[in-house]
């Protein structure tokens, strides 16, 4: 389920409330370790352009 929610994400980076959103929703699909692994990923892929929204969707991650 990692890799779908990676390519969705990917697929949606062009529009910043699209990102947003499917972010959000990736949370609902994902284990806690999985989370821990989008949580690397998305800042490793997308810190340069959305930040902001990387920070915000993973503040009630564990590290």
């Amino acid at each position: 389920m990692l890799e779908y929610v990676k390519t969705i994400l990917l697929k949606v980076s062009f529009d910043k409330m699209l990102f947003e959103k499917e972010l959000r929703k990736a949370f609902n699909y994902l284990k806690r370790e999985e989370q821990q692994q989008l949580k690397q990923w998305c800042y490793q892929k997308f810190s340069g352009v959305y930040l902001y929204i990387v920070k915000k969707a993973f503040l009630n991650v564990q590290a």
